[in-house]
């Protein structure tokens, strides 16, 4: 019986280290957008593609928008 060998799916690389982005910025809606589900969650690295310091900033960015009401907690 031989073993099934699976693809690999393609390394996904950090948008924000490929703009070469020091610091995530709270104020960018538009950009923080593109990591929220449609339900308002967080999207999580493994599906992001980010690398684990953006997406650190990427979190308390998004949590910061949250409360300046620049992005919505939830999306009914």
């Amino acid at each position: 019986m031989r073993k099934e060998r699976g693809r690999r799916p393609k390394k996904k690389v950090c948008g924000f280290c490929v703009d070469k982005v020091t610091q995530v910025d709270y104020k960018e809606a538009t950009r923080l957008r593109r990591y929220i589900t449609e339900r308002g969650k967080i999207l999580p690295r493994r599906i992001s593609g980010n690398c684990a310091k953006h997406q650190r900033q990427l979190t308390v960015a998004i949590k910061r928008s949250r409360v300046m009401a620049l992005l919505p907690f939830t999306i009914e």
